[in-house]
């Protein structure tokens, strides 16, 4: 039988900072029943309005498919094709689909611009990628780990590479989770100054730690996850060349991963460039976990959807 979390009904995701662990444990639990069970009708008759300023792989077709398996319905809406391209206010483009969806998912380029549409919304708005915040793929991240090590307090998890909204997601939540949590950045690419004191905060409240640890090699000692990302991101195209020369020495291969734990698993959030950020040796090797990770995208929004939009 499924549940739903009923603190979180009509809410909107916009970062974990919003919420509680014990309201992200439930969320937790709730993908763990969804991927054992995952056919349904607990959103028969809901309909998801999936806006995407951004190209998407994992965010569309997870969406999408899980709102099947649930009994619901899910709309692409690419800014391409829907009046928000062509100059409706993003103000009024919420009011409308409020109108017509039980949600909106909104993958954007601007925070800004998903915090707005938020604000005018009146159904629960989930963020599906902007550029500060990536909380779908940090709590699919999260739960991944718990399938590999059985735990999540004290669990070392060392994120190497940009700064990026997908390390900011991913400090939050896991320093929520009582992990010991260490980004390894070139200078220049750390995280933000005030997620980071935030994610300190949350770590000191839940007995975890967060560290930022310029040197790869000190960062990753003893780590019993590494983590990394692409090195230049949708929208930095042109920053590209100077980026290949900033991150040198940031690369996930054998040598680096040889001084974490033996049996580290590896992660990213795909998708990946081979032989930039990680070597093909380390992706497509056995310590990989990605496509379990990026499986495990659709069983937590899922449980996001239940919680948020789901059966009362």
């Amino acid at each position: 039988m499924y549940s739903t979390n009923s603190s979180m009904q009509g809410k909107h995701i916009l970062t974990w900072l919003d919420y509680s662990q014990s309201e992200v444990c439930q969320l937790l639990a709730q993908a763990q029943y969804i991927k054992e069970n995952p056919y349904n009708q607990s959103l028969k008759g809901k309909n998801l309005a999936m806006i995407f300023e951004k190209s998407s792989t994992r965010t569309r077709v997870s969406f999408e498919v899980g709102m099947g398996h649930m009994g619901g319905h899910a709309l692409y809406l690419n800014t391409k094709d829907i009046q928000v391209g062509r100059g409706e206010t993003i103000a009024d483009t919420a009011r409308v689909l409020s109108g017509y969806v039980d949600a909106i998912m909104f993958r954007t380029t601007s925070n800004e611009r998903l915090t707005e549409l938020a604000e005018h919304a009146t159904v629960p708005v989930i963020n599906g990628l902007c550029d500060i915040y990536h909380p779908c793929q940090a709590l699919a991240d999260v739960f991944t780990i718990l399938e590999l090590k059985g735990q999540l307090c004290g669990i070392k998890l060392v994120y190497i590479g940009d700064g990026n909204n997908v390390a900011h997601s991913l400090m939050i939540l896991a320093a929520m989770m009582g992990m010991e949590v260490v980004v390894s950045a070139p200078e220049g690419y750390e995280p933000d100054e005030e997620i980071t004191a935030k994610s300190k905060a949350l770590a000191e409240e839940y007995n975890g730690s967060v560290t930022i640890e310029p040197d790869p090699v000190q960062a990753v000692k003893d780590a019993d996850v590494v983590y990394t990302d692409v090195w230049t991101s949708m929208g930095q195209e042109e920053e590209a060349e100077q980026r290949l020369k900033d991150f040198q020495g940031y690369q996930v291969n054998k040598e680096l991963l040889s001084h974490a734990k033996p049996d580290a698993s590896f992660l990213h959030c795909l998708p990946a460039h081979r032989e930039e950020e990680v070597t093909a040796e380390i992706i497509d090797g056995p310590q990989s976990a990605v496509f379990q990770q990026a499986e495990n995208r659709m069983h937590v929004q899922k449980a996001i959807l239940q919680a948020i939009i789901g059966w009362r």
